[in-house]
Formats: C-alpha cells, sequence, structure tokens
C-alpha cells in the first residue's frame, strides 16, 4: 500500500514538473508527442540520444519497482528522498532530453539533402 502511494506522489510530481516546464519551452503535448519519435530515432542511429535514454528507462524502472535499495520500511525519511531523488532528476532528465530532440528535429528540417 505505500509503495502504491509513493508511486502515486512520485508521477504526480513528474507530471506537475512536465506540465511546468520551462518558460517558452514546448508544450506538455509536443514533449509526449516526441518521445516515440526520439526512440524511433535513436534506435535507427539518427540521434545521440542512447545513454540518456538508457539512463531515464532504469530511473522509471526503480520508482516503478517494488524493490528499493533504501526500504521506506526500515529508513522511512531516507526510504522516501531516495525516489524523490530519482523522480526530481527523471523530470528534469525528460524535460531536457525532448528539448533537445525537438531542437535537434529541428534542425534536420532546415538540412537539404542532394
Amino acid at each position: 500500500m505505500a509503495k502504491t502511494l509513493k508511486r502515486a506522489a512520485a508521477f504526480s510530481a513528474l507530471t506537475k514538473a512536465l506540465v511546468s516546464g520551462a518558460r517558452g519551452g514546448p508544450s506538455l503535448s509536443k514533449r509526449v508527442a516526441a518521445i516515440p519519435r526520439m526512440l524511433k530515432a535513436t534506435a535507427s542511429g539518427k540521434y545521440d540520444g542512447g545513454m540518456r535514454l538508457a539512463l531515464m528507462t532504469a530511473a522509471t524502472v526503480y520508482v516503478v519497482s517494488p524493490i528499493d535499495f533504501v526500504p521506506e520500511a526500515f529508513l522511512f525519511v531516507l526510504g522516501l528522498a531516495d525516489d524523490a531523488v530519482m523522480v526530481a532528476w527523471l523530470a528534469g532528465a525528460v524535460l531536457a532530453e525532448t528539448e533537445r530532440f525537438l531542437e535537434w528535429e529541428r534542425q534536420q528540417d532546415r538540412i537539404v539533402v542532394v
């Protein structure tokens, strides 16, 4: 039960961070729509986000996983803090990477292959 509440709070924090975004940055809908394209471009080798996407995937798995490096049952505050730090990093990473990818896409539109 506690892990479920923690996950809900973590995803709520991530959603708030994504919605707030950078001033003048892409909207949440543009960022979410860019994620499948970013994954496809990375998988095909066109976009260089492989390591960053792998780290974001690992962070997501850690947050949603029932296994915890610092369990809340033993160290309540520290157990929640490690997840909060992970969610904060993940939110920042998603914001930065989607913005970087959208800029990369804009640059690709300017390149004319002859």
